[in-house]
């Protein structure tokens, strides 16, 4: 089963992070094989952390659950709160896996937080700009909640149009960038 997990940082709490950094990547060594995406998010200034995003295919929600509430910077209270939820891999790959590669160009993540009924199912453009794709479910997969994007684009404009904006209640558009060692 695939998940969705974008911890939140708390205001105030980068030192933190950057104190627990070598904890927080050997957490994430351990899912390596696990991991369809993973990488931060920062503010509109580019440098300031928001967030931190991690993709990856485990056996039950209670794993899941597991994953995202054990991981350092959670436990340390760097986060404010953390979306979990399951995911579809509708490109069927990993990151590692983008033609466009680990650099060059801009990267967002695009959460359409949804209402029902479900939206922008099927691929809205080529792959050559996606890194991942699909929607975000309820624990048992049923029901369709909102639809989580890594992308690249020219600006945040252009990545939030690859959602449809009136199908959402929200479309949050963040700056994010390949994140690991790999």
């Amino acid at each position: 089963m695939e998940f969705f997990c974008y911890h939140r940082d708390r205001p105030g709490s980068l030192a933190l992070r950057e104190e627990l950094v070598e904890e927080h990547w050997s957490y994430m060594d351990r899912y390596a094989k696990e991991l369809i995406a993973r990488g931060p998010t920062f503010a509109d200034d580019g440098e300031t952390p928001t967030g931190s995003v991690h993709i990856v295919d485990l056996p039950d929600p209670a794993a899941a659950r597991a994953f995202a509430f054990d991981e350092p910077n959670y436990q340390a209270g760097a986060y404010r709160d953390v979306l979990l939820r399951r995911w579809r891999n509708v490109l069927g790959r990993t990151m590692w896996d983008f033609p466009g590669g680990r650099t060059g160009g801009n990267r967002y993540l695009v959460l359409g937080l949804g209402v029902v009924p479900a939206a922008d199912l099927a691929l809205p453009l080529e792959g050559d700009e996606l890194v991942a794709y699909g929607p975000l479910l309820s624990d048992d997969g049923d029901t369709w909640l909102g639809t989580a994007v890594l992308l690249r684009a020219p600006d945040p404009q252009t990545a939030r149009a690859v959602l449809t904006a009136d199908l959402y209640a929200d479309i949050e558009v963040h700056d994010w960038e390949f994140g690991g060692r790999r």
